[in-house]
């Protein structure tokens, strides 16, 4: 069969006889109109117009899927958020074929809704989780080593009070309460310092400096707490950039060899033999396609349950507990880098974090969440308590005047039925079904374990595939993290060398996203004016057209809510032309 005639096709394979080809294009260019009429409104609330592709686009798409649905893949993995991702490039690296299915942009639920830390979990150590603490604290300093553009170390000022007390239901507070009852559960200071030391010491550091005491009264730290706060331990964690890790890891597997696709949703899961056949639907022009597995990963985050009884409908037992945590982002309540961790009288914890340059993220909640997971919002109630917390801590009072954006997330946790959202394990469960062709199902998980999540996944299903390669990924930077954790200075300060015209603030935005690769992104240019489009507050359109052609971004959310959170200091109108330049540069999805 002859080439398709378009210049633009020449590396594509042979299509179908041109007349057919007329015919469906026509067909489903009157699809598309019909469907263009209705507009989707994405979590964030802006209005999602990506659904307007060519006719040409549309029918590419169609043809492409056509063709490859033969293929036999190694894993299916449904899920782009953090452990679908990290699942893929792990197995992709490995050898294997991959293919990830995520129904809408990467990181558009639960991993971009986090408190964005690299932590050990402190408060795990009451609920006697000694191995996940352990393995996350070990977890800490071996990704910010493979991230040091999007991880770094942050130091953490809990203030100690007399009046601190536990969470009633943890083992550590119901020991304490049968050992020493006169402390009616109250949190004493040698029980706080003891945790640090285990926390100091658990999973070794290299990096990270360990715990020591601060006098308030002298430490520049106490100057904007209340002056009843004496006495501080300060310890040690790490940031981390949420929703870039989950793009790098996609990106990464796809460089390996993985076939990533966003707005892409499973409809269907059935075993077919000894495989699996998946049918999956194209959210933005409808078409439908089906994939042949060998394995199936349900990564599926807060629809794992949904996933299992919907889609490739098991009889199982094991089921999520949905748990939604809330955040509020404020003005700038404090002057230094160091964040707090503040302990209340009903037991619970939060943390006020140093956000984005001149903001302030206070969170998280712990509330269990009924209903649509996609229905998730931080409501008044959950502000009022956050603005409650932090009031007692700080020395001016924190209301709702100062925020200025709220976000909310649904943590999916396995169900073990714990009483409480809070008491509920963070640990993850990895459950594997064999009445036929595997599925491995991923239930719970938290971000700083996600790399030993899909480590472990892959040694579930290694029996499956006898040749496979060694686990590879520890130390293994991501891309735009090949640098030392200590260069990060001289990386901002070559880059502003390099191109003079970067102001200092924006010089370090480009390095804390993209790392080495930064100058990739500026190339030639030797003015602003040479990156294209300026949609402010420093994105430009060369940094855009990097996002959508290497970060699968597609929508102005896409780039300013979760590769970035320039949606804090763009307008409404901004973000708007942002839709419409995207909307008119789409380029046609390629087949993997």
């Amino acid at each position: 069969m002859p080439a398709r005639s378009r210049i633009c096709d020449s590396n594509k394979p042979d299509g179908p006889p041109p007349m057919m080809q007329t015919c469906v294009r026509k067909i489903l260019s009157l699809h598309l109109t019909v469907r263009n009429m209705v507009h989707k409104v994405n979590w964030q609330g802006t209005v999602d117009n990506s659904r307007d592709l060519s006719d040409e686009q549309i029918c590419d798409q169609f043809w492409s899927a056509h063709m490859q649905s033969d293929e036999i893949q190694d894993l299916f993995v449904i899920g782009g958020g953090i452990n679908g991702c990290g699942i893929a490039r792990d197995a992709a690296g490995r050898g294997l074929k991959v293919t990830l299915a995520e129904m809408n942009d990467l990181a558009s639920a639960t991993s971009s809704a986090s408190t964005k830390l690299f932590h050990g979990g402190l408060r795990y150590l009451e609920f006697f989780e000694v191995r996940l603490v352990r393995e996350s604290l070990i977890e800490r300093e071996t990704l910010l080593k493979a991230m040091p553009h999007i991880s770094w170390p942050m130091r953490f000022v809990l203030p100690f009070h007399k009046d601190m007390r536990f969470e009633t239901e943890t083992p550590a507070s119901k020991l304490l309460n049968t050992v020493m009852p006169w402390m009616k559960g109250r949190r004493p200071a040698w029980m706080i310092r003891l945790g640090l030391f285990m926390y100091d010491n658990l999973g070794g550091r290299e990096i990270l400096p360990g715990t020591k005491t601060l006098n308030l009264k002298s430490d520049p730290a106490g100057a904007p707490l209340d002056p009843k706060f004496e006495k501080a331990f300060e310890y040690s964690d790490c940031w981390v950039e949420d929703s870039r890790l989950v793009a790098l890891n996609a990106r990464d597997a796809e460089e390996r060899g993985a076939r990533i696709l966003t707005r892409t949703k499973v409809t269907s899961a059935q075993r077919d033999d000894d495989v699996w056949a998946i049918t999956t639907e194209d959210v933005l022009t409808g078409a439908s396609q089906v994939h042949r597995a060998k394995v199936l990963i349900n990564a599926g985050g807060p629809w794992v349950q949904d996933v299992i009884q919907t889609k490739i409908r098991l009889n199982s037992t094991e089921g999520v507990r949905l748990v939604r945590g809330s955040h509020i982002v404020t003005r700038k309540l404090f002057d230094h880098g160091k964040c707090y961790f503040f302990q209340g009288e009903d037991g619970r914890i939060i943390f006020a974090i140093p956000y984005e340059t001149d903001f302030t993220l206070i969170g998280t909640t712990d509330k269990d969440h009924d209903g649509d997971p996609r229905a998730v919002e931080c409501t008044d109630e959950e502000a009022d308590y956050l603005l409650a917390f932090a009031s007692k801590y700080f020395r001016e009072p924190v209301t709702r005047d100062d925020i200025v954006w709220r976000y909310s997330g649904v943590r999916p946790l396995y169900d073990d039925g714990a009483k409480s959202a809070t008491a509920a394990t963070r640990d993850y469960v990895l459950s594997l079904d064999e009445a036929g062709a595997p599925v491995l199902n991923v239930f719970g998980g938290k971000i700083t374990t996600y790399r030993k999540l899909a480590q472990h996944a892959i040694e579930k299903i290694e029996k499956f595939f006898p040749d496979l390669a060694e686990e590879w990924t520890a130390g293994v930077p991501l891309p735009g993290g090949d640098f030392a954790v200590a260069d990060v200075e001289n990386l901002i300060a070559d880059l502003n060398k390099a191109y003079p015209f970067l102001t200092d603030r924006w010089a370090q935005r480009l390095v804390r996203a993209y790392g080495s690769e930064a100058p990739l992104i500026l190339g030639s240019a030797n003015t602003a004016a040479d990156l294209g489009t300026d949609f402010g507050a420093t994105l430009s359109e060369a940094e855009v057209r990097w996002l959508m052609q290497k970060e699968y971004a597609k929508t102005a959310a896409d780039v300013v809510w979760r590769r970035s959170k320039l949606g804090l200091r763009l307008t409404a109108e901004q973000i708007s032309t942002l839709e419409t330049w995207m909307r008119d540069n789409a380029t046609p999805v390629q087949a993997a």
